[in-house]
């Protein structure tokens, strides 16, 4: 990408997320984002049709990266992989900090959040399947414990943690979500998590 088309989107975005931070998205206009960041409704428009289609085409690129993320460190491969795929997670929150903050804020977008709710679902769903498959009922539950918890843990980090390296966040993540999963096991009588992933 050309380094002023580069410029121009960041600036978008940059101007996108702070208006996110005070009103819904459909409440904000392509005037109101070209005057915040001081461009011309045209150059607008050559990259955008319109506000929501900007917002999905930021929403796609992330959910790409952490499509990649998916594919370099598969669940299967045991906990180590878990770890390293919420690293590379977490820098693709890093690098998306501004707009990451306002697209789970009060103003942001629920679609995305279930969304990416969704994908790591899939990332998962045969996994959990193979651990307990007898107990596949407690597992959804639990499955939501460590999606909302996981949420909340990414939503202070974004509005508050610029203190705690991705890599730091990514390790008391693990710790949190790792020592919750052998608790459930051991309650439940399955094999401990080492064993099935």
């Amino acid at each position: 990408m050309d380094r002023r088309v580069r410029k121009t989107k960041s600036q978008l975005r940059a101007g996108l997320a702070q208006l996110m931070r005070e009103k819904s998205i459909r409440e904000i206009t392509v005037k109101e984002l070209v005057d915040k960041v001081d461009i011309n409704r045209s150059t607008f428009y050559l990259h955008y049709s319109d506000i929501p289609g900007m917002l999905k085409e930021i929403e796609d690129e992330i959910l790409e990266e952490m499509g990649r993320a998916i594919q370099e460190h598969p669940i299967e491969e045991g906990e180590k992989s878990i770890y390293f795929f919420m690293q590379d997670m977490f820098r693709v929150l890093a690098a998306n900090r501004e707009i990451g903050c306002a697209l789970v804020g009060p103003h942001g977008d629920i679609a995305f959040v279930r969304r990416i709710e969704n994908f790591l679902e899939q990332y998962s769903r045969h996994v959990r399947g193979d651990m307990l498959p007898e107990q596949l009922a407690e597992m959804k539950y639990f499955y939501s414990f460590c999606w909302n918890g996981c949420l909340g843990f990414v939503k202070t980090w974004l509005e508050e943690g610029e203190d705690k390296s991705p890599e730091d966040a990514a390790k008391l993540m693990f710790q949190m979500v790792t020592s919750s999963m052998r608790a459930f096991f051991d309650n439940v009588g399955g094999k401990t998590l080492t064993e099935n992933i």
